[in-house]
């Protein structure tokens, strides 16, 4: 993966011959080796694992893969944050076809699939799936990152946390929405079909005028 062999020589020597103890309420365990793993609250952790998850998915072929969502003119097929990865496919077969990969190259390495911890959600009808004899949950949202994503595409609920959020203040609440929502609007109303009594309305309110005033 290019790294230099300095820097893989004083990984090696800073996780070769772990070892641990376990305190207890009656006192304190033998010591034992560490063979798996990176060191809680190393800032060298985060940056060992990210390097562990790319060289898996680069080994199971995700790259290349045909599988995924087409998103300007890329295919992506796989989001990663911390140690949460989601697949992405247009069909049930290939992100199967997806899962079975990143399932084989990690068991190579070492880790083993929380089939507990692993969801599966689509935009339409899905089959049960097995691994390893447990069946894998079906859901219909889940969270990524800090973000709601459903099934159904539906955003409202990231709109109304927004919306509802006392961090933000009123008038850059305002500015989203004259910024996000009314070009929308506007856009749409090109469309329409207006009588003179509609377009006599929309254009008192455009100049801030009541019909009452």
């Amino acid at each position: 993966m290019g790294i230099p062999d300095h820097l893989t020589c004083l990984l090696r020597n800073l996780y070769t011959g772990q070892e641990a103890t376990v305190r207890t309420g009656h006192g304190t365990t033998d010591w034992f080796q560490i063979g798996k793993g990176v060191h809680q609250g190393c800032i060298l952790s985060p940056c060992l694992f990210n390097l562990y998850a790319e060289y898996i998915m680069r080994n199971a072929g995700l790259e290349e893969a045909q599988a995924g969502i087409k998103i300007a003119g890329r295919n992506i097929n796989n989001l990663r944050y911390a140690d949460d990865t989601t697949l992405m496919a247009e069909s049930e077969e290939e992100l199967k076809s997806l899962l079975m990969k990143v399932k084989e190259e990690s068991e190579k390495v070492g880790l083993k699939l929380n089939i507990q911890k692993t969801k599966i959600m689509a935009s339409g009808p899905i089959t049960s799936w097995e691994l390893d004899g447990e069946t894998v949950e079906t859901v219909s949202d889940f969270i990524f990152g800090s973000s709601k994503i459903t099934a159904d595409g539906d955003c409202s609920h990231e709109i109304k946390t927004i919306l509802k959020s006392r961090d933000i203040t009123l008038p850059t609440k305002i500015h989203l929405v004259k910024a996000m929502v009314f070009p929308v609007v506007m856009y749409g109303c090109e469309s329409w079909t207006v009588k003179k009594a509609e377009h006599r309305k929309m254009m008192l309110l455009n100049c801030g005028v009541g019909e009452d005033s």
